[in-house]
């Protein structure tokens, strides 16, 4: 999983503050990539949408999904590095899905 290293640093632009305006990109869905140790807090969660047109990710800041009203749907799957003692789980997030299932949780509210 050495695509999980890059960028080394969170670096979400487009704006000075960071912000992407996801009404203007419409993406089809958000990625979050959550890293971990083992029994441990979590190290870093960011978040990723696809370009149109290009095959890359480029990432956005939690809030710019809060205020698209991202939903979080009830696909995700987890990863485990034995040699690194570290987990990683990767997470679908989606425009105003239909949702019949109340708790189902979005960005601003995740799950427990």
């Amino acid at each position: 999983m050495t695509w999980a290293a890059f960028p080394g640093a969170a670096a979400p632009c487009d704006d000075d503050d960071g912000k992407v305006d996801l009404a203007e990109l419409k993406p089809p869905f958000v990625v979050q990539l959550v890293r971990q140790v083992n029994y441990s807090p979590l190290e870093s969660t960011r978040y990723f949408i696809p370009v149109e047109g290009k095959d890359e990710l480029i990432e956005v800041v939690e809030d710019d999904s809060v205020q698209a009203n991202f939903q979080k749907l009830n696909s995700y799957k987890n990863f485990k590095c034995d040699k690194h003692n570290k987990f990683f789980e990767v997470t679908m997030y989606q425009k105003d899905p239909v949702n019949k299932y109340p708790w189902r949780a979005n960005v601003a509210r995740p799950g427990n």
